[in-house]
This record gives C-alpha cells, sequence and structure tokens, in this order.
C-alpha cells in the first residue's frame, strides 16, 4: 500500500490563487470578475487609507470581500526593512487591528509592501502573528513555499497567464501544484487592459480539477496535511486539524475527516 500526501480538498491535483493589494477603489471590479468565474482572492489593505479618495470604503468591506480574504498590507505602506523593530510591529498589528475590526474575523496573513524583507522583518512577522506573507518575486512555477513568511508568487499578471495555466494543468508531477498570480487592481485601470483578467479568469474557472482558494486557505490546509500523524505500521491515520485533507492511497483520493482516526 502507497500512501501520497500529496492531494487538495476533494482530491484536486491543481490550485489557484489570487492576491491584490492596496485596497483602491478598482478592486469593486475585481471581484466582481473573481465572483463571476468562481475565483478566489485575497486582498492585502493598507487600512490608513480607507474612506480617502479611490480607496476601498469601511463600511463596504465586509461585503465586498465576502467571498474572498482580507490581509494585511501595513497600516501606511513603509519599506520594513528599513523602520525601526517597533515601528515595523506597529505597522502590522495597527494594520491588523483595524482590518479585523473591519472583517470580523481574524487576520493572519500579509504581503510585504513593495515586496521587500529581510531576516528580521520576518522575525517582526512571527512576533505579530502572521502565518504567511506573499514576496514580488516570480517563480514561474506551480511549487508551495518551504517559508510561508516568504511566499514567492508564480508570477504577476503581467506575465503569460495563458501559458502558465495550460503548464499547470498539463503537469504531472507527484506533488501538489499552485498557480499563484498577483498584482494591483489599479494596473488593469492605467493600462486599459481589464481584459487581461476577464480572459484569464473566464479561462481558469469551472476546471473540476483544480482547488480555488485564498492565500490563508492554502496555509491552513498545508498546515493541516503537515499535522497529520500516521501509524507505526502505516496502516492507520489521525487527523487533528479541524478541516478535512485528502491523501492517496494507492492513487484513490481518500478524505480524512476532522478528529478522525482512519484505518487505511
Amino acid at each position: 500500500m502507497k500512501i501520497n500526501t500529496n492531494l487538495y480538498p476533494n482530491g484536486k491535483k491543481y490550485a489557484l490563487t489570487m492576491s491584490y493589494d492596496d485596497g483602491r477603489d478598482y478592486d469593486r471590479r475585481v471581484v466582481e470578475i473573481f465572483d463571476k468565474n468562481g475565483i478566489k482572492g485575497t486582498f492585502h489593505l493598507n487600512s490608513s487609507r480607507f474612506d480617502s479618495p479611490g480607496a476601498v470604503t469601511t463600511p463596504e468591506i465586509p461585503d465586498l470581500y465576502k467571498n474572498h480574504e482580507v490581509s494585511c498590507h501595513t497600516l501606511t505602506h513603509p519599506f520594513l526593512q528599513h523602520c525601526p523593530v517597533n515601528v515595523a510591529l506597529d505597522e502590522i498589528r495597527k494594520d491588523r487591528e483595524l482590518l479585523e475590526k473591519a472583517c470580523g474575523y481574524t487576520v493572519r496573513g500579509m504581503s510585504y509592501p513593495f515586496g521587500t524583507y529581510n531576516e528580521q522583518v520576518i522575525d517582526i512577522m512571527r512576533m505579530s502573528g502572521m502565518n504567511y506573507s506573499r514576496t514580488t518575486i516570480a517563480t514561474n512555477n506551480f511549487n508551495l513555499p518551504s517559508e510561508f513568511l516568504a511566499w514567492h508568487p508564480t508570477t504577476h499578471h503581467k506575465g503569460d497567464l495563458k501559458g502558465l495555466y495550460e503548464r499547470l494543468i498539463a503537469s504531472r508531477h507527484s506533488t501538489m501544484q499552485l498557480l499563484y498570480i498577483w498584482g494591483h487592481s489599479y494596473e488593469f485601470e492605467n493600462d486599459n487592459n481589464w481584459n487581461v483578467l476577464e480572459d484569464f479568469c473566464k479561462l481558469a474557472s469551472g476546471n473540476d480539477d483544480i482547488w480555488y482558494a485564498t492565500n490563508i486557505e492554502i496555509f491552513d490546509y498545508v498546515m493541516a496535511i503537515k499535522a497529520l500523524q500516521f501509524g507505526v505500521n502505516y496502516d492507520m491515520v489521525y487527523n487533528p486539524s479541524c478541516c478535512s485533507v485528502w491523501v492517496a492511497i494507492d492513487g484513490v483520493p481518500v478524505e480524512i475527516k476532522p478528529g478522525e482516526n482512519k484505518l487505511v
């Protein structure tokens, strides 16, 4: 018997996640396109900009992002590696506090302003209770991160989205594959190319082999997989997490429910 922990929810092979920074009012159109196509996204917001011209408003946040994830992007968008530790902590914690008040749930992720960070910033992230933070370094591959606090995306949306999508669904890797796209919603307006997002979301939607997920959903699922406890002879597995996890047993997807000790 061969057991592999290489499946997303419902035994899916691939995952797609998208994230957009800054909380500009063009997020509204991005959300509309996502929702129309069943795409899930994470929106990294600078809460000090709420209610200012060109930004989203505080009252609309719970409804606007209800099908997606609200995540930190710091209070005022500084270069964190150039901030004193206490200032960097305040930037993250105050942003998180205001976001949690606005959206009504625990905020646990972030993207780095300007995409920049160093080891001290990663330590500050851990002190701030962050589970992940996205960089702007494009990998052009579909690997899951080894360090979620330096989570490199696959590509910016100015990359070859169609080509990457076709590579994803044609891949036959034994590990879980993730296509991660990031950007800023205002770029579509500035570049007059909303069709890039519309065409990609239409292309990528409705694929039964793809899990459409937010950043935090991917983090939580990967952590749940890592938490699985196998018996000494690999004939049973215990899932101590609060979400179902799928494993492949001799190539067949099997669900391990929360709290279940399953004979395999």
